[in-house]
């Protein structure tokens, strides 16, 4: 006897694949929502947006956003303790579940007025977007140094999740003291011979559970903070062979190590919804009201990126929540045909 097809859980992602019908082949060129920016903001929106029934597209340059140079998070619950790689190959499962397309592409444009927002991309041309979710996040802030451009790659890393297995048994500096530095460092410290914290203020400032883990790496000697101190210049010919200090350490202001790791926080990546009128702070962030929506009509905005206090993956992934559900608040009941 033939086996009867099982009929898919009322309410699942099956169900709602039934209902759909088939998904589109190819990349269609206008969406209820174009979601630009693909960590943990942006997919969440994404995720949303198609539960909420709207066509959405994801557009970002590094799939699976900065986390995914983050060695261990462990505040994302229910998850304990993952990588930030395998966390957001878990993100992506979700996404594909919904079959929401997603480009690994550069924004190169936004543009347009009350709605249907144009956005170019570098490599597949032009989509129309009813509405726009921007989740672009940050990019590595530099120390703007001397020295620290020329030795990118040659001993200056801004990612000790992608670069501490080339510097085993070796001399090294973390500069910065938030608690990314601080895991930064503390990821470090299991490879290198000694990581320096090089930081300018008074003390370091990682979350207290990380504070911890540092004093111990103290104690054992892997470890050793020098507070008040600036990084004036980056030495070197072919690779890092020292950096110069603002004040004396030990009697001098050379300091001899074989790498550079800078962790200094990030620069919002605002300039696109800058240039379409959407009103940024002072720090260059966008600033959005309780349910993720910017001061222009159809732009939302989540994740680093925007003028929140407490920037954490699980808050940008809220952010993305909302920003989902308030494009499909705005887009209900209006009927409006971009091309």
């Amino acid at each position: 006897m033939a086996e009867k097809s099982k009929k898919p859980i009322a309410g699942s992602i099956e169900e709602l694949k039934l209902l759909r019908g088939e998904a589109k082949k190819e990349l269609a060129k206008e969406y209820d929502m174009i979601v630009i920016g693909a960590g943990c903001a942006g997919y969440s929106a994404a995720i949303y947006a198609a539960r909420f029934n709207l066509s959405v597209l994801v557009i970002g340059k590094l799939r699976g956003g900065l986390i995914t140079t983050t060695h261990l998070v462990e505040n994302y619950p229910p998850l304990g303790s993952v990588s930030g790689p395998d966390m957001m190959d878990m993100f992506y499962e979700h996404i594909r579940m919904f079959e929401i397309p997603v480009l690994e592409d550069e924004v190169t444009d936004v543009n347009g007025k009350g709605v249907c927002w144009k956005v170019a991309t570098k490599r597949h041309g032009e989509f129309v977007g009813k509405t726009v979710v921007f989740a672009t996040g940050t990019e590595h802030k530099k120390l703007g140094v001397p020295g620290e451009k020329e030795l990118a790659n040659k001993g200056v890393s801004y990612c000790a999740t992608c670069d501490a297995a080339f510097f085993k048994n070796k001399v090294v500096i973390m500069v910065g003291g938030s608690d990314s530095a601080a895991k930064e460092a503390l990821l470090l410290s299991e490879h290198c011979k000694k990581v320096y914290i090089v930081y300018r203020g008074e003390a370091i400032r990682p979350e207290p559970v990380n504070g911890l883990l540092v004093e111990q790496r103290v104690k054992e000697g892997k470890i050793e903070i020098i507070n008040k101190t600036n990084v004036v210049k980056i030495n070197g010919e072919k690779v890092v062979a020292s950096v110069t200090f603002d004040k004396p350490y030990k009697g001098s202001n050379e300091f001899k190590t074989d790498g550079v790791f800078i962790e200094i926080g990030g620069i919002p990546q605002s300039g696109l919804a800058k240039k379409i009128g959407v009103a940024i702070n002072e720090k260059g962030e966008i600033t959005i009201d309780r349910e993720a929506r910017t001061n222009v009509e159809g732009i939302y905005a989540a994740g680093d990126v925007c003028d929140t206090r407490f920037k954490q993956a699980i808050t940008g992934a809220a952010e993305g929540v909302f920003a989902a559900f308030s494009a499909y608040s705005y887009l209900g009941g209006k009927k409006i045909v971009c091309t």
